[in-house]
């Protein structure tokens, strides 16, 4: 059988997630370092420790996990969208928890100062909005693909953060023949339910599709489970783990080429 449909996650396969974040702290903190003479790398850690232990005290915990919306896009969200009652929730904490965050990482390292705090959360939220990165290869690739085969991006996230991510980058969005952002549907990966959803919209069978991401938990666990044949895309030489074993393994995107060839 014939690959006929690709599906691509989005945060750290197709955009540069983790890039976006680790410069946003690094400005944010280094600004903390020139007002409070601190140490900016030790900051980040105490915010990155904070903002877990916040995040997951909340009863909105649950759900974000089910979603799949993990703390530091609390740092930057807005929750503005989503028909769930748990978003309103999120909406209506997200400023307070932003705040927190900073404030509890500065009292970590001996600042007590509410308004620098503010300030920060602040600094951070817009940091990460003006750094919508991109991996080199993301628009060859899909130039390439699009056209031979369908493509579905399969996201986990808040409908509002998500769209927020592709209106950063206007380009990629009309490449797709569908989106899928976990916060819309109601589950998110690696549920069955969301990738059957998805080949539900591209009308391929499991075995035409391929499913390609780099968390081995979510985007590989989940294309397995639903029958899809899977691609880990490993940048970054992260360890395997023996209970998940993708289909295939790949460092760069190009690589899909010759995957789709030997399937067809």
């Amino acid at each position: 059988m014939s690959i006929k449909a690709v599906i691509f996650d989005l945060d750290d396969t197709l955009l540069w997630d983790e890039r976006s974040v680790l410069e946003s702290f690094e400005a944010t903190c280094k600004r903390a370092a020139e007002v409070t003479g601190i140490d900016h790398v030790a900051l980040e850690e105490a915010v990155r420790s904070e903002a877990r232990a916040l995040y997951e005290s909340y009863d909105t915990f649950p759900f974000t996990t089910k979603i799949g919306i993990n703390p530091f896009e609390g740092l930057w969200a807005n929750f503005t969208a989503g028909e769930q009652s748990e978003f309103r929730q999120l909406e209506q904490i997200a400023k307070v928890y932003r705040k927190d965050a900073w404030q509890h990482g500065l009292m970590k390292m001996g600042i007590d100062d509410v308004n620098l705090a503010l300030e920060l959360s602040e600094q951070f939220a817009a940091e990460r909005r003006s750094r919508p990165h991109l991996y080199d290869e993301t628009f060859l690739v899909l130039k390439e693909l699009q056209g031979h085969v369908k493509l579905l991006l399969l996201t986990n996230g808040c409908p509002a953060l998500q769209q927020e991510k592709l209106d950063g980058v206007p380009e990629l969005a009309p490449y797709f023949d569908g989106i899928v952002i976990s916060g819309s549907f109601g589950i998110g990966k690696p549920d069955v339910s969301i990738f059957n959803h998805a080949l539900s919209i591209l009308d391929v069978n499991n075995d035409e599709a391929l499913m390609v991401g780099d968390k081995l938990t979510t985007d590989i666990r989940g294309g397995l489970a639903a029958g899809i044949q899977t691609v880990w895309i490993n940048r970054t030489e992260k360890p395997t783990n023996p209970e998940i074993t993708p289909d295939f393994e790949i460092e760069h995107l190009s690589q899909l080429h010759d995957i789709i060839a030997r399937l067809s």
